[in-house]
Order: structure tokens, then sequence, then C-alpha cells
């Protein structure tokens, strides 16, 4: 018997909603999610290097906003850190003024 090939919806842990877009705003409304995912936009970054970008976060809620965004399926551990994966990547190509906002929020002092 050949095997089921896993389902592409994913949840993400803590939401409210079974529905897939109430769980990423429900996601992306969760402190240091957003700004964990504009810094990772562009390369890889060690876990190191993404404490240094978000320095204001404890390293336990970095960690915990990571597993989540890793459980979504926006981020993605590989050898050289941890990257955006497509489908994160398509967060900022289809939601422009999420993007806009993520970057204006990164500059606030």
């Amino acid at each position: 018997m050949p095997k089921q090939a896993p389902t592409a919806r994913r949840s993400v842990r803590g939401s409210r909603s079974g529905r897939p877009i109430m769980a990423l705003l429900d996601l992306l409304g969760r402190r240091w999610a957003l700004r964990i995912i504009w810094e990772l936009r562009d390369l890889p970054l060690t876990s190191r290097a993404l404490r240094t970008a978000c320095d204001e976060a404890s390293p336990t809620i970095l960690q915990t906003r990571l597993t989540e965004l890793r459980e979504a399926g926006f981020v993605a551990l590989t050898d050289d850190g941890y990257r955006l994966t497509e489908l994160g990547r398509e967060l900022f190509r289809t939601f422009a003024p999420l993007h806009r906002f993520a970057e204006r929020w990164s500059k606030r002092g």
C-alpha cells in the first residue's frame, strides 16, 4: 500500500481558530514573530546573529517564536542557520502592506 502524502495544511500552535488566515494573523500578532521574518528576508542567520538582530527579545521568547514559525512553515533551520522558506517569502510578495509595516517597525528607535 503506497504511503499517503502529508497534508499541505499546517496549523499554528496556540491559534484560537482552525482557519489558516486567522492562524497567520494570530502568529504575526505575537511580539517578535514579524521581526524574525523581517530579519531573515535576505539571508540565513545563525541563532547568535538573530539574537543580536532582535536584541530586546529574551532568548526564551525568541526561541518560542522561532519554533512557532518553523512549525507554521515560514522558517527553516539549515546548515547555515535559520532562513525563510518559500512560504515565508510568499508572505512578503503577497502582503505588501505587511512588508512596509515590518520595515517601518524595525526602524523604530
